[in-house]
């Protein structure tokens, strides 16, 4: 089971989106969906994918929150030729952030956000071997800038199976950014690799609900431990949802709720949706109490 899942809140276009993002890669498809009535957001679309075998979420459930670059997608491509096939068809109606171009980490590379906002860097990878094929990238700008480091060893303490990979720093003539802050460095979490940098120009954005990682938890215990570890903004608590100290979201879910959420006895449906958009923090017992009336 893949533990830590990324989560994409769209306006309404989550249903088109999963059709386009699964049309991308070879390995994906769409596992599910189920409608939610009666939320804050009214009826709201929730489907899961997998993509190249990872698996997301989107959501439609309103236009409260905006993809930025803080968080994008690096996907790894074994030839020059499947970036560029990626790259042509991410950047319809979209637009360029780096162009596809040749670069000193790279052959052939290209930093797009696509017709949806959401942000893609596509990179040949040489003859390096692609464990996995897309990472989610975090980057640490404004009051943020510095702590990707502090950031990622306090993650890889929180999460099993976890691990620094190198890190490249920033030298002396970089500015704005800081020498030895961060340029770039890959970690694993739950065995899955992510990867952060800092960023100290004016980029006029920064983390937003947009873009959470869900955590997916199979006890109390665990929802505990990573809600008290994690929550450090009180009042973004809800439903499930937390902002840690960096701004960043997450959301605490227990695994057993996949289920309850794709049953089709709509009362019942019902009944689990109105117990949880109560809480903030889930609670397991409850929630079961709920579901079995």
């Amino acid at each position: 089971m893949q533990k830590i899942v990324p989560h994409l809140w769209f306006d309404k276009e989550a249903d088109e989106a999963s059709k386009f993002y699964t049309s991308l890669f070879d390995g994906s498809k769409i596992k599910n969906k189920t409608i939610l009535n009666d939320t804050p957001s009214g009826s709201v679309d929730m489907i899961t994918v997998e993509l190249a075998g990872q698996e997301f979420m989107l959501l439609s459930a309103g236009p409260l929150f905006k993809f930025t670059p803080a968080v994008s997608f690096l996907i790894a491509c074994s030839s020059i030729e499947e970036v560029e096939m990626l790259w042509n068809k991410l950047i319809e109606n979209g637009a360029a952030l780096m162009p596809i171009d040749v670069y000193p980490f790279s052959e052939k590379y290209g930093w797009v956000m696509d017709k949806y906002g959401l942000s893609w860097q596509v990179m040949y990878m040489r003859d390096l071997e692609i464990k996995q094929k897309i990472t989610p990238t975090l980057m640490f700008v404004g009051d943020q800038c510095g702590k990707a480091e502090e950031a990622i060893q306090f993650y890889t303490t929180l999460f099993k199976h976890s691990s620094v990979g190198h890190i490249l720093r920033y030298d002396e003539d970089a500015a704005p950014d800081k020498a030895n802050t961060i340029q770039h460095v890959d970690f694993v979490l739950e065995n899955q690799t992510f990867a952060a940098m800092d960023s100290a120009y004016e980029h006029g954005f920064t983390f937003n609900e947009a873009i959470s990682l869900i955590v997916k938890c199979d006890t109390q215990a665990e929802i505990d431990y990573y809600w008290d570890k994690l929550s450090a903004v009180p009042e973004a608590e809800q439903c499930g949802w937390l902002k840690d100290r960096y701004g960043f979201s997450w959301q605490i879910v227990p695994t057993m709720m996949n289920e309850m959420i794709q049953n089709k006895d709509a009362a019942k449906l019902a009944q689990v949706t109105e117990a949880f958009l109560k809480m903030k923090k889930f609670d397991i017992a409850e929630l079961i109490k709920t579901y079995e009336k």
